[in-house]
């Protein structure tokens, strides 16, 4: 499926918009960080949660589970929170 990745990780995938594959999110971060070690770290923290700053959306709706199901054909989004002031 595709994914669109925001400017702060492009450093990892070099690339605004990737193919991976998975069932559900946890899968689907498992391959990216396959194929781009480290992504999964920034996105996902030690205790397997999505970090603070982090949003997901398929399709164009915030998913906030790391085991919603995903199929083939939806196009996810990471977007990453800006802050400070």
């Amino acid at each position: 499926m595709k994914v669109l990745i925001p400017s702060p990780l492009l450093s990892y995938t070099r690339e605004r918009e990737v193919e991976a594959a998975g069932t559900n999110f946890a899968e689907l971060m498992a391959d990216l960080d396959r194929q781009y070690p480290g992504l999964r770290f920034r996105v996902i923290d030690e205790q397997d949660r999505v970090r603070p700053h982090m949003r997901f959306f398929v399709n164009g709706e915030q998913v906030l589970d790391l085991s919603h199901p995903l199929q083939a054909t939806d196009a996810v989004q990471i977007v990453q929170a800006l802050s400070g002031g």
